[in-house]
């Protein structure tokens, strides 16, 4: 895949992943055909800032979860209002990370 390419998903989405994973991506996009860039494109990654502001907002709900595809932990958070607002004070620390937790594994289904 051409590097300017690269570049741009890196600089566009960069946000979206661990900083320490950027240079992984970046070596597995290389190996990529150039038309393969539509594909990527089209992965739909979740924003960690926007995950965290859901969070904040109505992570009693468990919906932070839902969003990132943690559906029986969301039936929980949702059961027990947050586990009692305690697993919604937690889930304000990890809900960015674990975004892009999930985030990686979504790309990683493309770029092996």
């Amino acid at each position: 895949m051409d590097e300017q390419k690269i570049d741009l998903f890196l600089m566009t989405k960069g946000k979206y992943f661990h900083s320490e994973h950027l240079m992984h991506i970046r070596d597995r996009l290389r190996k990529r055909e150039d038309s393969d860039m539509v594909i990527l494109h089209t992965l739909q990654l979740h924003d960690p800032t926007l995950l965290l502001i859901v969070s904040i907002l109505v992570g009693h709900f468990g919906i932070d979860r839902f969003m990132i595809g943690d559906t029986g932990l969301g039936v929980l958070k949702l059961i027990t209002c947050g586990g009692l607002g305690i697993w919604t004070i937690v889930d304000w620390f990890l809900i960015m990370g674990l975004t892009k937790d999930k985030n990686m594994e979504r790309l990683q289904t493309f770029i092996y």
